[in-house]
This record gives C-alpha cells, sequence and structure tokens, in this order.
C-alpha cells in the first residue's frame, strides 16, 4: 500500500515539505496507535545489551530526521528500538538556505545539505525529557558546532551540548563528519579531534559517565580511518557509528545534469550500501570488539540489514530507508533478524 499509493502521493510534494506532512499526521494519536498496532514487532531474540545498554531490539533511527526530539513517540510507535536525535547545536539555527533536501529515485538515495537547523540544545533537551514522561525507548544525543563558531572553538560548542543533554538521553554521538558545515570535517583531523574527544571523556567522567561514539565519514581513506581508531581507543570511547553521508557521486543512475541542478550536499541510501558494509567490516577487524559498531548507510531492505550485522555492526540505524520502503521497513528487518541471527 505504501510503495503503491502513498509513497507517490509523498514523492509530488518536496523531499521537505513530505518529511513535514508526515510527521505532523503521525502526531495524531489515533494514525500514531494504528502504526504502533501495524508495525511494532516484538521478540526475545531482538534484544541485545549493548555499551551497557538494554536495547530492545538492534534497529534504530538515524539522526537527521528528528533534529528536536519532537517524534520520539512516533519513531517508537514504528518499531525502533532506539532513536538518535540532532544533530543538536548550542545554539539554534536555521541551516541552509532551501531547497536544501533532494530525492533521487533511480537511485533510491537523497541528497541533503540540511546543515544543523534544530532549535538549539535547550529545545531539544526539554523535548526529550518530557518524552520520557510516555516512552522507554533508548535515546541517544547526537552533537555538532554551530556554523558561526570557529574550528578553533569548536570544543566548547560541543561541551556545552554534552552537559546540557547529559540528564536527557543514553548516549552520546560527537558529529564532525556532516559535509554541510563549512570546514567542519576538519574536526577529523588528529589533533582538533583528541582535543574534542579528550575534553569531552573527561567532563563524561565527571557526570557519572555515558556511552559516547564518534560518527565518521564514509570518504575517509583506511589509513584515516586506522588513525580515528586509535583515537577512539587512546580516549577509551564506546564505539563507532559508520558511517554518516558521502560526497562522492560515482556509478549514480540519476544524470549528471540533475546532480549539477541539485549542487553540493551529502548523499545517503542504497550508493552507501556496499561502501558503508566495508568501513564496518574494517573497524571491526581492526578493533577486534573493543569498539562497538553502529552500521548506517544505505539500509533499505531486510538483505541489507543482515548484511551489515554480519560485517561486525552491533546495532544498525537508518533513515533514507524509511522513506524509500515506509513504515513497514523496521517490522520486515526485524522479522528476517529474529529468523536468522
Amino acid at each position: 500500500m505504501y510503495k503503491s499509493l502513498i509513497k507517490p502521493l509523498l514523492f509530488n510534494l518536496s523531499a521537505e515539505q513530505a518529511h513535514h506532512f508526515t510527521t505532523a499526521m503521525m502526531k495524531q494519536a489515533p494514525i500514531r496507535w494504528g502504526l504502533k498496532k501495524m508495525c511494532s514487532y516484538h521478540h526475545s531474540s531482538l534484544e541485545k545489551e549493548v555499551m551497557g545498554l538494554k536495547f530492545p531490539n538492534a534497529v534504530g533511527l538515524a539522526a537527521g530526521f528528528d533534529k528536536n526530539g519532537f517524534y520520539i513517540r512516533e519513531m517508537e510507535s514504528l518499531g525502533f528500538g532506539f532513536v538518535e536525535i540532532g544533530t543538536v547545536t548550542p545554539l539554534p539555527q536555521p541551516g541552509n538556505e532551501k531547497p536544501r533536501l533532494f530525492r533521487l529515485p533511480k537511485d533510491e538515495a537523497l541528497i541533503n545539505r540540511m546543515g544543523f537547523n534544530n532549535y538549539g540544545v535547550e529545545v531539544a533537551a526539554a523535548r526529550i525529557k518530557a518524552a520520557r514522561a510516555h516512552s522507554k525507548i533508548i535515546i541517544g544525543g547526537n552533537i555538532g558546532k554551530n556554523k558561526i563558531t570557529p574550528n578553533e572553538n569548536a570544543v566548547s560548542d560541543y561541551l556545552i551540548s554534552f552537559e546540557k543533554l547529559f540528564d536527557a538521553v543514553d548516549y552520546f554521538v560527537v558529529n564532525v563528519s556532516s559535509p554541510n558545515t563549512p570546514n567542519l570535517r576538519e574536526l577529523q583531523e588528529e589533533k582538533p579531534l583528541r582535543e574534542i574527544l579528550s575534553t569531552l571523556q573527561q567532563k563524561n567522567s565527571e557526570l557519572g559517565g555515558k556511552p559516547l561514539l564518534l560518527k565518521i565519514a564514509p570518504d575517509l581513506t583506511l589509513q584515516q580511518i586506522d588513525l580515528i581508531i586509535q583515537i577512539c581507543l587512546d580516549n577509551k570511547l564506546s564505539g563507532i557509528i559508520a558511517t554518516n553521508t558521502t560526497i562522492n557521486r560515482d556509478g549514480l543512475k540519476t544524470s549528471s545534469s540533475k546532480l549539477n541542478e541539485i549542487g553540493n550536499g551529502g548523499l545517503s541510501g542504497k550508493p552507501l550500501t556496499k561502501k558503508s558494509v566495508e568501513v564496518v567490516k574494517h573497524i571491526g577487524e581492526k578493533t577486534n570488539n573493543q569498539l562497538a559498531i553502529i552500521g548506517v548507510g544505505g539500509i533499505h531492505t531486510p538483505d541489507d540489514a543482515t548484511r551489515m550485522l554480519d560485517a561486525g555492526a552491533d546495532l544498525i540505524q537508518l533513515y533514507t530507508g524509511l522513506i524509500y520502503e515506509g513504515p513497514l521497513a523496521v517490522k520486515n528487518i526485524l522479522k528476517k533478524i529474529s529468523s536468522t541471527h
């Protein structure tokens, strides 16, 4: 029903309009109730303990869908075992000019240059705490820096959001890998990355300690990934999320003229599947289970999910797959996992 009826209607709207329309619909209590009845799937074999947290299942919502913690209950109704809020910045910011979200239907992909649009960490913390009254789902906080903050001061932005979200979320993700904030990816280099992670871990220790992960880009060389792995181990991080969106456009079915018309942004969806799985496998082999791995990028189908888990991911996340596969995406993946893992 989704692919034959609802999806064509939504794809007649702009990508960002469709997002706001669907989330508004899901806010309606009867629709949320219906989705929960239709999409929930529970099985004891799906329960998993990772980083000291007990997940009802291994399938999570990737950061970017719910930037402000507005849709936690709604995402729980779709069967997700955890949701990642953000990317959150200390100050509110509007993000980049619209249009900034584009579909590539031939590739089952999206290109976005949202630019960390969010209402700021104060709003996110309040919304997440309010959601706790109605939801027991695991919640992650994905944190970044404001666009106006120079890279040399980035650590202070990460620290502000970390402290303000500490009592609200179950785990943290440091995002230095989005391609849509100018020069942000430079923070993946050794000196700034060590400073950010060591500062956060010091504060983490003072506050009582919660899992801290790093989200990395798929466009890194293996040598860069190996250095980042070592930095994560040196700073006793809990895990790595692999991967963020890519700036690579190789091998797409979408015409080059269309891609030029769209312009810059991070590519997500099916074109990332192979690369993300390769990065996850490499991290797993290099770390020998010393770091938890959350695999994300191009997970649309149950087979995509099992491939990522078989590569070494402890948990997986999706976002673009939800757009193309519809509300039953998580349930279908969970059914496959429960029968094969």
